[in-house]
């Protein structure tokens, strides 16, 4: 017992003298518990919605406050027509689409039953499905309002509004189809980040490091050297996730297969240069593990939507999820297999991970070159 004693004052001692430990262990837990309180939410509030409003009376605006008004939807654009309406779906603009066709008015004054339609974009079922309930409740509380006022001028028995449901994308809403791709980006980011900053922190320990430095090879064939591999593994894995993906999990492949992998490839860029960061900040692999665990897994994967929705979250947190690679590599994967979106809706996703992989591989590799120099 007193051996074990000793060996865990000795360890604790050692934890708490080196500082990035230190801070890993006590100060990381903190700041990510006060950070990620506010993106762990499970309240979907803020819905994105289109409307197309063909009959413009008061029944109808009406209707229309009685979601903007609710505190759940937030009008993300006003269409011309029904197909303008879930062009917003498509673009990612919108997670539903109200359709209020014409004669709405007339029929609901009329007690006739009056139709409407409501189109979700099926990519988060779970949400979706919140958002479809709130629709739901929002139509038989108008329904009923306007029901006893029309009872009061007369006793013949209004006909109702009767909503047409339509689920985009996700037809049967299956949770698996919204998670699949997502995981399969999350393993690609976690096997090339982590192995990226193991392997170099590994050869730092054993000291190959230093006797490589020390040899005719230029920092820069170094650099490449280093991680040129692990762009080749990173591709492997893609592969290998996308055939148990499609072929075991079933999910519906519906874009350009090529697609995924060049934004794979410039995913790729952010990844390494995480991984080659932590390189130049570790002194061990327990360290680099550590970093990678606290500094970027965690806060990656609650800042990308892949857990909550972004749009649930404080608007303050929503900026913050703009510097997350993550979140546009899991935009553009969900609707290459989902939507089976082109590039021309998902460039504005590709071209901010570039500026951020190239922005971040670019200062890892100075950093780098500085620590070895």
């Amino acid at each position: 017992m007193k051996a074990i004693y000793h060996l865990v004052i000795k360890e604790l001692k050692q934890l708490l003298r080196d500082k990035r430990m230190r801070f890993m262990a006590i100060a990381a837990p903190v700041i990510q518990l006060a950070v990620l309180g506010y993106a762990a939410t499970t309240d979907v509030r803020s819905i994105p919605m289109a409307i197309y409003d063909g009959d413009k009376t008061s029944e109808s605006r009406a209707l229309i406050n009685r979601f903007t008004n609710s505190g759940y939807f937030e009008t993300t654009g006003w269409a011309d027509s029904p197909n303008d309406a879930t062009a917003f779906l498509e673009r990612g603009k919108a997670w539903i689409a109200l359709i209020i066709p014409r004669g709405f008015s007339s029929d609901v004054l009329g007690r006739k039953t009056a139709r409407l339609q409501l189109i979700a974009d099926g990519t988060d079922a779970n949400s979706v499905n919140i958002a479809l309930g709130y629709s739901t409740l929002i139509i038989n509380g108008y329904s009923r309002g306007l029901a006893e006022k029309l009872l009061e001028t007369s006793p013949v028995k209004p006909g109702g509004i009767t909503p047409q449901y339509r689920i985009w994308y996700n037809e049967s809403l299956k949770s698996r189809n919204f998670m699949i791709p997502a995981v399969v980006v999350l393993v690609l980011m976690i096997v090339t980040l982590t192995l990226t900053s193991m392997a170099i922190v590994k050869e730092k320990e054993i000291g190959t490091l230093e006797q490589l430095l020390v040899t005719p090879i230029k920092p820069h064939q170094l650099i490449l050297g280093k991680l040129i591999p692990f762009v080749l593994v990173g591709m492997i894995d893609v592969t290998l996730v996308l055939l148990v993906a499609v072929y075991w999990f079933e999910v519906p492949l519906r874009g350009n297969i090529a697609l995924i992998y060049l934004m794979s490839g410039v995913f790729i860029l952010t990844t390494l240069g995480i991984g080659l960061f932590i390189s130049t900040v570790a002194k061990t692999r327990q360290q680099a593990l550590m970093i990678a665990q606290f500094g970027f897994f965690i806060p990656f994967m609650y800042f990308s939507g892949f857990v909550f929705p972004i749009a649930n979250m404080p608007k303050a947190i929503q900026y913050v999820t703009y510097l997350v690679p993550l979140r546009y590599m899991l935009e553009a994967t969900r609707a290459i297999f989902l939507k089976g979106s082109g590039i021309y809706l998902l460039w504005h996703d590709a071209a901010a991970l570039i500026i951020i992989g190239v922005g971040v591989l670019s200062l890892s590799i100075i950093r780098f070159k500085r620590k070895m120099g």
